[in-house]
């Protein structure tokens, strides 16, 4: 079983959120999920998104670079829309990750400067229809990063596979939770 660092999405630790770490306990992995917003939750994304841009991006990198410094290096991260930000900067700044997962979005190496380090796996998975969706950032994910795995459903909406948000397609999450599953398995 896989030790996990769960990173929420704009909307901060919402019960959909917390469903999705409590399937990967059920599943038997450590999951940890830290509160990166101090308690605070959003309803909407674009207010999760205008709450990070009021303290910077920098802040919300160094808040997760301490919620994972006295974790063992070798975790799984794994990253919601904003939280996949988070996780990337961890695979590639922080040695020994095992696999990164980014739900809801891709990341591009290049926005770190960045190398993805060898023999790390990373799924993306984004819906087809999606206001956030970055399909640059999508292609140099799948070009920039050996054996990426970038899953589109055929869905609408931003958080699809969040338990409890309006965007969610119960089919596309079974799918996404199989996906997450199967990777962690592997590693």
């Amino acid at each position: 079983m896989a030790d996990v660092v769960l990173f929420h999405h704009s909307g901060g630790l919402t019960p959909g959120f917390l469903e999705l770490a409590a399937t990967l306990r059920d599943a038997g992995h450590t999951v940890h999920a830290p509160d990166l917003f101090g308690g605070r939750t959003f309803a909407g994304v674009a207010d999760g998104v205008a709450f990070v841009e009021t303290h910077g991006e920098g802040t919300f990198g160094r808040r997760a670079a301490e919620a994972v410094a006295d974790l063992p290096a070798e975790v799984v991260y794994v990253g919601a829309s904003f939280g996949a930000a988070r996780a990337a900067e961890q695979v590639l700044t922080r040695p020994g990750a095992l696999g990164a997962v980014f739900l809801y979005g891709a990341v591009a190496p290049s926005w770190w400067d960045a190398a993805w380090p060898a023999g790390v796996p990373a799924q993306a998975h984004q819906a087809e229809v999606d206001p956030w969706r970055e399909p640059e950032v999508e292609a140099e994910f799948v070009a920039t990063v050996p054996g990426a795995e970038l899953f589109v459903y055929p869905v609408t909406g931003h958080l699809f596979a969040e338990a409890g948000h309006p965007d969610h397609d119960p089919g596309a999450a079974a799918l996404v939770t199989r996906r997450v599953l199967g990777l962690l398995a592997s590693v």
